[in-house]
Order: structure tokens, then sequence, then C-alpha cells
């Protein structure tokens, strides 16, 4: 057992609120308040007195400045001058003090983000890299499958399709709710490609079992968060008892959460920057584990959340597929490890691999 006193303590928690253009070839509408076309993250800097670095990111997709303000005010007190060695229990610590704040969303989305910090900077002062010191004896590779933005016009959906084939992946999922879309994007990549479907709660469970046929025509190897809402497990159930496969979890935290999951549905889909970071994914993959099922992260990240996703592969079933959201950045936030031809790696890297480019950090700050 590390004697507390001799964990350096932590000086300083900084936030970085970061907004990236993207391009994605579609109108970038249909699903959020206003046009996606920005990678919002609040990135969060950890340094302890010995003058080791941490990196994290929050998920902050259209609520960066509530996500900054929730690490900044009801994170940041439990970390700094603190000595943290045991990051689970400091974890699960915060989630007791902060319950009355609520268990889920933001809050989550705060702590995410400061967990995987914490965990980088524990794995940097043993100069190690994340899947070693989490036990694992070697780095992993993983399918990756393109992850497509809703365009809801067939020859957007194609062309996209036929550009995921282009580059190498073998696994494509469709984020399309019209029946005739998705049955022309299997006819675009044919018979041999993995095709999955998420429907982001766009249906009743009523709708979605009325949908069988078309799932069953196309070999959708899932359906993701069918209904609404999307913690209406009882219903997925009911779901898979039709003989659709589902997966559902990105909007889920804390492991206790997937406990439902797990029980209910074919694909848990635990996020790195929503569920509770690195100490409650952990968790979630033991339980999947535990289980016999496989889990499938939902990562459609560009910062640390995507970086400790990776660097957990090698915690992860050999059938996992990895997402990757499959747009076009402006710029990159650290030299980053995309798929190539379909296939994504975990790295030798010490902590999670994370070593930002701050002229971009000062270039796409949100408040310049």
């Amino acid at each position: 057992m590390t004697d507390s006193n001799s964990v350096p303590r932590i000086v300083s928690l900084q936030t970085f609120p970061i907004r990236i253009p993207f391009t994605d070839g579609g109108p970038g509408t249909g699903g959020t308040p206003s046009r996606w076309h920005t990678l919002d993250m609040v990135l969060i800097r950890i340094e302890d007195e010995d003058g080791h670095v941490g990196w994290g990111d929050a998920f902050a997709y259209f609520c960066l400045e509530a996500v900054k303000a929730a690490v900044d005010h009801m994170i940041a007190p439990f970390v700094t001058m603190a000595r943290i060695d045991d990051v689970t229990a400091w974890n699960l610590e915060v989630q007791k003090k902060l319950h009355l704040f609520g268990r889920y969303g933001i809050t989550l989305f705060a702590l995410s983000g400061v967990d995987i910090a914490l965990w980088d900077l524990k794995s940097k002062r043993q100069g190690v890299p994340l899947w070693h010191l989490l036990g694992a004896s070697a780095p992993a590779h993983r399918p990756a499958y393109a992850s497509l933005v809703r365009y809801g016009d067939r020859g957007l959906v194609a062309e996209q399709c036929k550009r995921a084939l282009d580059l190498g992946y073998r696994h494509i999922k469709l984020h399309e709710i019209a029946p005739e879309v998705i049955k022309h994007a299997r006819e675009v990549i044919g018979p041999d490609i993995s095709l999955m479907i998420d429907a982001n709660c766009a249906w009743s469970m009523q709708e979605t079992i009325g949908l069988r046929e078309t799932f069953r025509a196309c070999n959708a190897l899932w359906v993701e968060e069918p209904v609404f809402p999307p913690d209406d497990y009882q219903s997925m159930a009911e779901i898979e008892r039709a003989g659709i496969p589902v997966g559902t979890g990105e909007n889920a935290s804390t492991a206790f959460d997937f406990r439902r999951i797990i029980n209910a549905v074919t694909y848990p889909q635990p996020s790195m920057t929503k569920v509770g970071g690195i100490s409650e994914f952990a968790q979630v993959l033991a339980a999947c584990e535990r289980s016999g099922k496989i889990a499938m992260p939902h990562t459609p990240y560009f910062g640390p959340g995507y970086f400790a996703t990776l660097a957990m592969m090698p915690l992860m079933s050999e059938k996992t597929l990895v997402e990757f959201l499959f747009v076009e950045p402006v710029a990159w936030l650290a030299a980053t490890p995309l798929p190539t031809t379909g296939v994504v790696s975990a790295s030798h890297s010490v902590g999670i691999g994370f070593e930002p480019d701050h002229d971009v950090i000062g270039r796409y700050a949100a408040h310049a």
C-alpha cells in the first residue's frame, strides 16, 4: 500500500475550453440544438508538485460553458492540493459528495474528464502506459468502425459509405432512421461489411419492432439507442426478445447504471467522457467480461477521451469494435492514432499517450 504522505500533492488544475470546427459532408442538422459543426471539449490539465502532468477531457458538445464551470467549481476543490493515489476510491468519494447536484449529465461529464487526467498523471508518475498500470501485458489493436453522421439523403449516405470503404473500413454505422436510406446503404456496401444503425432514440418500442424486417434484410449487427428515453432498458430488453440486437450506453453514467444495461442488451456501450472516466469505464469492462458481453465503446472524440479509450483496448474483448467519428477536424489537438485500413491501435506511450499541441489549444480556445 502506498503511503499517502509519499504521494506528491496536486498543485494545479487548469481547464481549457476548446472548439474545433469540422466538416462531415452533410448539413449537420437533425439531432442537435443548432447546426453541429464544431467539436467542443473541456481539456483538463493537472500538475503535481514533482512536475508530472496529466491530461483529460470532459464531454461538452453544446454545453461547453456549463461543463467548464462544473469542473472549475464542483470538481477542482477535491483535487487541488490533494494527494491522490487511489483514483477509483477518489472518484467514488466525489460522487458521494456531489450526488445532490445530479448523479449523471454534466456532473459526470466533469468528473469523467478529471478522472482521466488523474489516471494519466498516475501512469506518468510510474513511467508506464495506462494499460500496463491496469494489468494488461501488451498493447493491442482492434477493428474500428466508421461512424457516419446523419445525412437523411440517399446520395450523401452512398457517397460517405463508399469513402469509408475506400479507406479500408469493414464496419460502418449509420445514424439514419428512414428505412429506404438504411436499405440503400446496405446495397452500396454489399453483404460482407458489418452495418450498424444508431437511431438516437428516434422510435418507440413498437416502431422499432415494426422495423424488424428492415434490420434483418440489412443484416444489422446492432440497432443503437432505438427508443426514448435512452434509459428505458425494459423496452430495449423487449426489442432484444423480438430478435433485434441492441447497443446502448453512451448516455449512461457509472458502472452502477450499467448493471441494468448489461442484463438488457447484447452490446453495452460505455462512453469514456460520460460514464465517469477511466475508473468507471474499467469497472464496466470487468462487468461485461463476467457477463459474457462484448463492450463496444462510444468514442466520437478527438482528445484525451479518445486516447484513454485506445489505451484500454488491451482490456477489451478481441471482438470489440471501436467507434471513429467519420468527420474531418480542421486541426488535431495532438498527434492522433487514426484508424489505418479500418484498424486502430493502442501504443507504448506513457500514460494515455496524449501530448497536446499548445499552438492548437491557443488557436481554438473557445473564448478567442
